[in-house]
């Protein structure tokens, strides 16, 4: 599984994923011994709100992948947020490809841990943002880099 815990800057679609870059400047994640990747980012949310993502495959391969979100305030699991992940890719005018982006629904499953399919569109380097509302607010945020393959 591919953990990132940063801002997120991936792309994929419920049954068409499309990722792609965002402003900004997420970091990349690196890979560890274990074969996952890890960014560090801050939270952009008056909470002090934890998120970590992964994919699995890891990294996310063309097709379909599950994304999974970890969210945590002051040490404890939020279990009544809405999340998502959304996938951005500039556009590439000397390729002729116009910008892509998507957003995917993260399901709670427990303790804090949010689950999504997704099918990633394309390989190449996705900006993913994990969004976490609650009652309709903000309530934190990460960005990275992912890149698929």
């Amino acid at each position: 599984m591919t953990r990132i815990s940063t801002a997120l800057g991936i792309l994929f679609v419920t049954g068409g994923l499309a990722v792609g870059c965002g402003g900004g400047g997420p970091e990349q994640g690196t890979s560890s011994t274990k074969g996952s990747a890890q960014a560090a980012g801050s939270s952009s949310a008056a909470a002090d709100v934890e998120i970590t993502f992964q994919s699995q495959p890891d990294p996310p391969r063309t097709g379909d992948n599950t994304f999974e979100a970890m969210v945590m305030s002051g040490g404890q699991p939020v279990i009544d947020a809405e999340v998502s992940a959304e996938f951005f890719m500039p556009a590439m005018p000397a390729m002729n490809m116009p910008e892509m982006k998507n957003s995917v629904a993260l399901t709670h499953e427990g303790g804090g841990r949010y689950r999504g399919a997704g099918n990633v569109m394309m390989a190449g380097s996705w900006d993913v943002t994990v969004r976490v509302r609650r009652d309709g607010q903000d309530i934190g945020s990460r960005k990275l880099e992912v890149t698929a393959k």
